[in-house]
């Protein structure tokens, strides 16, 4: 079987993560897998690593007349059977399919979000991570059996806890950790001010992304810069989720959050505001909590009660790693692209 995806995303976010994970877990098996990516200095590295065959184009605006000519190129001389797009961009550029096409591949798209169904017109199948999101494209016109849920997995990587003072940190504070894009979607501003009222707490912000500055000169004003360390990008987390006594997901939108099942993995707590993907995975009180969104005053109140209750801290991290072992390993997820992978090409 031969598989071809396309990839326009940015150099690092959380579906950008997935799409490597995949790839490189996708290599292992049976399947013929080839890509056409943006170009991407660190990805094209990952991948030669792993000895996946690609190819770059633009993906660009409007006025991108390389892509198409790119693309037409890959889909003649592989031949594939499925071609699968990757969020938004590189739907639009797949050419859309006479009969004679259809016979040769299925065009199958992968939103990773809510974006707009009409995006996805042109696609014969759609891949999305959550119930929610298939019920989403649902109404809005796609036939059920024209959608197949499956969640993202995050690879046992577990480690050893990075040493506290390699972050300027005491070694007894309450810490909190946070990782994603340093985006407005990620809530890291409700973040910041929940700690105002979480004095003796340290929080560590992974990510990088176009709020840097703003979401520093923020933690500043507030007064609470000094107990919150911008990490950067960070490539393994799995140390700092062993360090970490409380894993907080302020996001405002998150379609679903792989942040919150590397978590589970890494048996770390888990607070999480109430947007989309956090709502559909946690079993609030029982695998995580969940806050109202958008609302630091609720994110501070769930830290102070998990940390006053270490048998809830306890079993909150028990069952977000029996969780992730029920249903987010590489071995179950890949499964489930193979078996579709065969059941749309059969």
């Amino acid at each position: 079987m031969r598989v071809l995806h396309l990839m326009a995303g940015a150099d690092v976010g959380g579906a950008e993560t997935f799409f490597e994970r995949l790839i490189v877990a996708l290599q292992k098996t049976a399947i013929d897998q080839r890509l056409v990516i943006r170009p991407s200095p660190d990805r094209e590295t990952l991948l030669k690593e792993a000895a996946v065959e690609f190819s770059t184009a633009p993906f660009g605006g409007w006025l991108d007349f390389a892509t198409p000519r790119i693309l037409k190129q890959e889909i003649g001389l592989f031949s594939p059977d499925i071609v699968v797009s990757w969020m938004n961009r590189p739907t639009r550029f797949v050419p859309q399919q006479t009969e004679k096409d259809r016979k040769q591949f299925i065009h199958v798209g992968t939103p990773r979000g809510y974006y707009t169904p009409k995006y996805y017109k042109n696609c014969r199948h759609l891949i999305v991570t959550t119930k929610d999101l298939a019920k989403f494209y649902y109404n809005h016109g796609r036939a059920a059996e024209q959608i197949s849920v499956i969640p993202n997995f995050a690879p046992d990587s577990r480690g050893e806890p990075v040493a506290r003072a390699q972050y300027d940190t005491p070694a007894k504070a309450p810490l909190l950790l946070a990782l994603g894009r340093l985006h407005k979607n990620k809530g890291f501003d409700v973040l910041l001010k929940a700690m105002l009222d979480l004095p003796d707490h340290y929080l560590w912000l992974g990510g990088a992304g176009p709020l840097e500055q703003e979401l520093k000169g923020l933690a500043f004003t507030l007064g609470v810069a000094e107990r919150v360390r911008f990490l950067g990008w960070v490539d393994d987390p799995a140390p700092l989720y062993a360090a970490a006594d409380i894993f907080m997901c302020s996001s405002r939108h998150e379609p679903f959050g792989n942040i919150i099942i590397e978590a589970w993995l890494n048996a770390t707590p888990v607070i999480a505001a109430a947007s989309e993907g956090p709502v559909s995975l946690i079993e609030d009180g029982e695998t995580g909590f969940i806050v109202p969104n958008e609302d630091a005053a609720a994110l501070s109140a769930g830290v102070r009660k998990l940390r006053g209750d270490p048998a809830l801290m306890a079993r909150l991290a028990d069952n977000g790693r029996r969780r992730y072992e029920d249903a987010f390993t590489e071995e179950q997820v890949v499964g489930q692209y193979l078996d579709l992978f065969e059941r749309l090409s059969g």
